[in-house]
């Protein structure tokens, strides 16, 4: 690649949410920034595509945008003005069980606790607060370790999120609907139950369900790339996607370099630059689960027994919480449930637009060992059957992703883990390593924004909007 004489202030690699997030804050701090990328479109795991046949548009990547529509530093950009545009199906996600009923999170905090029986009050009690002091403690829980803005409203979301989802599930639900629900949104975190701060998904993703919804996007998550990317080109930033770095000397010069990259990749390009010890705890990063994800064109909408999983965008397969918890256990012991736990998404019912007139899709990926090529589609097909008789019969054409494939797609999703890394007590806030600043490199200007920073996996370019605060404080603020 043969680049401008002009030179950058920021040299941005990659261009997933953080890429773009990172690559946005400091071209609104006057900056000159190119952005990298080395696939021919922008976006990371927000692509859509047409995956399957001709006029289905499929999310190759993120399908539910719980976090994006809740992410404070998306609120902040006028992304509506470049065709951005969040549709909120009736019921966040349903969790469905073998005999037939449903539990729902719905916006309604108090509608929600109505559908748990007696575990209502109990639900109530664990919700209300994190639910109403969110807007106070959401920048720090969205940040690096630090000391918190609330102390009082930020203990009390930790002492729920940290505990392993075992022991929440112990301490507050008797009821087999609460805890199959709560278990399938703990399941986000692709860690075991019994694992320190394993609660933390499903606390920060029900408190998204009564705060904002988990909506989809019109049109595919793509368009969530295209409005950051339209958004940064208004404001002066270059793009130049196609090209793959392959070491810092391929990048114009800059004075700081700012990779969306996950630790295996950053040693790869940069691992000369950094001193032996950094070296060596990005070498000892932790990657975790992966997914096996499939795609489906469906002539009809899925026929599922619960009829309100039906007005659900998200729906979550795997009945019982003990028959959840094992099969997460297994798949952490690297193994592969025969019944394994199914995320699904229908955005097709919400958005009619990704479909031929009439006909619909379906995403779903189910946890794996990382690196693992073993074909779940059929173990998918017959967790989706169990809930919904007739499924396989609507089934017009499939697309599947191993592990493998997952991480040909993108290459941060090492093994075909699709959060940046294991999200434990021990790579909750010093991912990828024990450094005062997360997004600071041992090497002088070069800095870390993945999701294998903090706060880590999801879509809402917090990780990103961090470290460019970091490299403004630390070269263009202090004049260094």
């Amino acid at each position: 690649m043969k680049w401008s004489s002009v030179d950058y202030d920021v040299v941005v690699v990659g261009s997933g949410p953080n890429g773009l997030s990172a690559a946005i804050t400091l071209q609104k701090a006057g900056l000159r920034i190119l952005l990298i990328e080395a696939a021919n479109t922008i976006g990371g795991n927000m692509r859509s595509a047409e995956l399957t046949l001709p006029g289905f548009i499929h999310d190759v990547g993120s399908a539910i945008h719980p976090l994006a529509a809740g992410s404070p530093f998306f609120e902040s950009l006028p992304l509506k003005e470049f065709g951005l545009e969040y549709i909120f199906p009736a019921y966040a996600a349903a969790h469905p069980f073998d005999d037939g009923t449903a539990a729902i999170l719905e916006s309604s905090l108090h509608n929600t606790a109505s559908g748990l029986g007696t575990d209502g009050d109990s639900y109530i009690k664990l919700f209300s607060n994190p639910v109403n002091e969110w807007p106070m403690i959401v920048s720090d829980v969205l940040g690096p370790l630090r000391i918190p803005h609330h102390p009082l409203a930020m203990a009390n979301f930790g002492m729920k999120a940290l505990l392993p989802a075992e022991m929440l599930v112990r301490k507050y639900f008797k009821g087999e609907k609460a805890k199959g629900l709560f278990a399938g949104m703990a399941a986000h975190g692709l860690l075991p139950f019994s694992a320190i701060a394993s609660s933390a998904a499903g606390v920060l993703l029900m408190i998204q369900g009564h705060r904002k919804g988990w909506p989809v996007i019109r049109g595919g998550t793509q368009q969530l790339a295209n409005a950051l990317s339209a958004y940064f080109v208004s404001i002066g930033g270059q793009i130049q996607t196609s090209f793959r770095v392959e070491k810092l000397m391929d990048l114009p010069s800059a004075r700081a370099v700012v990779l969306d990259l996950s630790p295996k990749q950053a040693l790869e390009i940069a691992g000369h630059a950094f001193s032996s010890s950094y070296a060596n705890q990005l070498k000892k990063y932790r990657y975790g689960m992966g997914v096996y994800k499939i795609d489906w064109a469906l002539d009809a909408p899925i026929p599922f027994t619960a009829v309100s999983c039906t007005s659900a965008g998200t729906i979550h397969l795997g009945n019982s919480y003990a028959e959840i918890a094992l099969n997460e256990q297994l798949t952490a012991d690297g193994k592969h449930p025969e019944k394994p736990f199914v995320l699904l998404a229908q955005q097709s019912l919400f958005d009619p637009a990704r479909t031929p007139a009439g006909k619909h899709t379906a995403w779903a990926y189910c946890h794996v060992p990382n690196g693992s090529v073993q074909d779940m589609r059929g173990a998918i097909e017959r967790q989706v059957e169990r809930f919904a008789p007739g499924f396989r019969e609507r089934i017009l054409a499939a697309h599947t992703m191993d592990t493998k494939e997952m991480e040909a797609y993108n290459p941060n999703n090492v093994g075909g883990t699709i959060n940046g890394g294991v999200q434990d007590i021990r790579q909750l806030f010093t991912r990828p390593a024990l450094r005062l600043s997360p997004y600071r490199t041992s090497a002088k200007g070069i800095y870390l924004c993945s999701a294998s920073t903090p706060p880590g996996g999801g879509v809402h370019g917090m990780c990103g909007f961090q470290a460019a605060k970091r490299v403004l404080k630390d070269i263009f603020e202090s004049g260094n």
